[in-house]
């Protein structure tokens, strides 16, 4: 892999990732020269007292790219005379930190509005960035080769490991929107990665689970739940020598498939080298089968996809005590229910967080089985 880092006009980060690097250089030497100003982020966390979590309030989202039409879309390449977000006139994958960041710059301390402490806010720190997969505009994440799906895990992992370092991040999130259905505002295959200056709400809830079920039973939570799941086999829907993917037994999404390596790691960066040559096969296989579950002549399957990886410590360490028994895995879910209908997130799911699943999880499995490449 062939790293080019360069700098946008507004002094955001911009890095080109080649397969062999054979044009790398000439990638970094294209010039971005829009008249653009210092990106503003206004963006601040504030805690919730009652559930225990942050929210990011960033009112100058409200501006960003709505939804463009093909010929000005911004993660294509620069042609024509016409300059975009990456200013080469071609480019394999490229990363640039976003425009309109959820959360942007170093962190800063803790402040309460009253007497006490129950409004508290802080700056909302960390980094947001976009991730091209390609430079094809019509294409999707499913269509890469192999080889190019390779070189976005690579650029995922390099992502993982510099943002990892930088001041105050606690968690790296590496994961794809795709379809209008999900939200998605720009129709260029692309994903995203959230550098978050505090742990998610999932993965405190999934680190408390993994403590509970260590003291109870002295196993590893993830190890356990994909051993049973290889054991009882209804929900298996993959394996290769180094993966396996299944439907959870208690899954949320209609159609959701969780994607474990065979060896536990805490994050990318530490992925096997056998597991990292297989996932490209493993994924671009699941993705098609996304595609494939509604029958011939519907539309891509609308859906989100996610890298969930160990957090760091306060100071972030590597060697914090919850981290060791943490698991990678990917998630990916469609929001898809049958032919035409969507699943929303209506009173149950949005207002008490208790999901209600129409599509029995064994259902799922065996249809993104039936679907399979032949």
């Amino acid at each position: 892999m062939k790293k080019t880092p360069t700098r946008l006009a507004d002094g955001r980060e911009l890095v080109y990732y080649d397969v062999r690097g054979d044009d790398g250089a000439t990638r970094g030497d294209a010039v971005d020269r829009r008249p653009l100003a210092a990106v503003a982020a206004a963006s601040e966390i504030r805690h919730d007292p009652l559930l225990g979590e942050w929210v990011a309030v960033t009112a100058h989202r409200q501006a960003r790219t709505y939804h463009p039409p093909a010929d000005e879309c911004p993660l294509c390449p620069s042609r024509d005379g016409r300059m975009t977000e990456i200013p080469a006139e071609d480019y394999e994958v490229a990363v640039f930190e976003n425009r309109f960041p959820s959360l942007a710059g170093p962190p800063g301390p803790e402040e309460a509005e009253d007497g006490g402490g129950l409004f508290v806010r802080a700056p909302g720190a960390g980094r947001c960035e976009v991730v091209c997969f390609t430079s094809d505009h019509d294409a999707s994440f499913a269509d890469l080769t192999e080889e190019r799906a390779a070189l976005v895990l690579d650029a995922w992992t390099d992502r993982t490991a510099e943002l990892s370092a930088l001041p105050g991040v606690r968690q790296v999130f590496c994961f794809e929107n795709r379809g209008r259905e999900i939200g998605v505002t720009l129709g260029h295959p692309h994903g995203q990665i959230y550098a978050y200056p505090f742990v998610t709400p999932h993965t405190e809830r999934t680190l408390r689970s993994a403590a509970a079920h260590r003291e109870r039973t002295g196993g590893n939570l993830f190890d356990d739940v994909v051993s049973a799941e290889r054991a009882d086999g209804r929900r298996v829907v993959l394996e290769t020598g180094h993966w396996t993917a299944f439907v959870p037994h208690a899954a949320r999404w209609p159609y959701e498939v969780h994607l474990y390596p065979r060896r536990r790691a805490a994050d990318l960066t530490e992925l096997g080298e056998d597991a990292r040559a297989e996932f490209p096969g493993a994924y671009l296989e699941l993705l098609r089968r996304f595609d494939r579950i509604f029958g011939p002549g519907e539309p891509p399957a609308p859906y989100i996809s996610g890298w969930h990886q160990a957090p760091l410590g306060p100071d972030g360490e590597k060697d914090w005590a919850g981290r060791a028994d943490f698991a990678l895995h990917l998630e990916l879910f469609t929001i898809r229910r049958t032919s035409g209908k969507l699943k929303y997130l209506a009173g149950s799911e949005s207002g008490m967080g208790v999901f209600i699943n129409d599509v029995p999880p064994e259902t799922a499995a065996r249809r993104l089985r039936e679907v399979a490449s032949r």
